[in-house]
């Protein structure tokens, strides 16, 4: 029980206060460590086989540096049953980001309500991995859609399952994971070798919560009146069109619901990626009103995912 009172109360902080950015975070001092090991060992001049073999070093000493350090902390707190309870619930708000994430696509929609295109594009860029210098107003707008949508995943669904699960500690374990993918993860030169291990372990861990993020989201865009026979028939046709294996699942149902067109080839680091489109053309001309909605569709998985996932835990310690 103490881990559902423990994630409960973590939820609550986190829709009320978001990630101040003042405040000790674990995840940064987490993206401080990768960033420090990633400068040391991933070498320009070593073979492919050298550079996985330093990318799984560097994932290895991350996340089980991350398992220790969390696991050390709670039994350092259980000397005292109320410092064991707020510990453990301020590692598990750290581990959820759903305020956080509508708070950056809401300064977005504020720039573009403002007519302050080039705010915008900064503010993306902080948020996606692609190159936003040149993007017109409305593909701002679709990836910010695309970045609520991918993260309500990863960001919150699957860091909240974890949570349920194992308690801080596993939510840690798994937002180091998240984290080295998001960091390493990526096909260019630079990163292909290195991260290779880190992209493959998160798209393994994140196979059930991207399939259950899409079911929430398909009863998230059921209740919020949006088009969810339309999200369904999308979500089902391309929750694949991605390079990777997870991402288009939410995205695809948010892209159904909201009767948008997201995905296409992007720029990253100024080389042109080429990506699956994900949903029909409507010619819809994506607005600030469908970046609205997604927010709103991304609370309401959220809020169904506790109570399900809250309501089987407590089933199961009952049996």
């Amino acid at each position: 029980m103490t881990i559902l009172a423990m994630v409960a109360a973590a939820l609550v902080l986190d829709l009320l206060l978001g990630d101040p950015h003042a405040w000790p975070h674990p995840i940064k001092l987490i993206g401080k460590v990768i960033a420090w090991l990633t400068k040391r060992l991933n070498h320009p001049d070593a073979s492919p086989f050298q550079r996985r073999l330093a990318g799984g070093f560097t994932w290895l000493v991350t996340v089980g540096g991350t398992i220790l350090a969390s696991w050390a902390l709670l039994n350092l707190a259980a000397i005292n049953q109320t410092l064991y309870f707020v510990v453990g619930t301020y590692l598990t708000y750290t581990c959820l980001s759903a305020r956080q994430l509508a708070i950056e696509a809401e300064k977005i929609k504020a720039s573009l309500a403002q007519a302050n295109l080039l705010q915008a594009r900064r503010q993306v860029g902080m948020i996606v991995g692609r190159d936003t210098d040149q993007l017109t107003s409305e593909e701002v707008i679709k990836a910010t859609i695309e970045t609520v949508a991918e993260n309500t995943s990863d960001g919150v669904i699957a860091p909240l399952l974890c949570c349920l699960i194992g308690g801080p500690v596993w939510g840690l374990a798994y937002k180091a994971v998240n984290t080295l993918d998001s960091m390493v993860g990526y096909r260019n030169e630079q990163y292909r070798d290195f991260g290779w291990f880190a992209a493959k372990v998160d798209d393994v861990v994140n196979y059930v919560p991207a399939r259950l993020t899409w079911l929430l989201l398909v009863i998230s865009a059921w209740l919020m009146r949006t088009d969810a026979k339309e999200a369904i028939k999308v979500g089902r046709r391309d929750r694949l069109h991605h390079l990777s294996p997870n991402s288009a699942f939410s995205e695809s149902v948010v892209a159904g619901a909201l009767h948008l067109q997201l995905g296409g080839p992007h720029y990253y680091f100024g080389q042109l990626v080429e990506k699956p489109y994900i949903g029909d053309d409507f010619q819809v001309t994506a607005d600030l009103r469908h970046l609205q909605q997604t927010i709103w569709l991304m609370y309401g998985a959220t809020g169904l995912g506790f109570v399900l996932l809250g309501a089987l835990r407590w089933w199961l310690l009952q049996i």
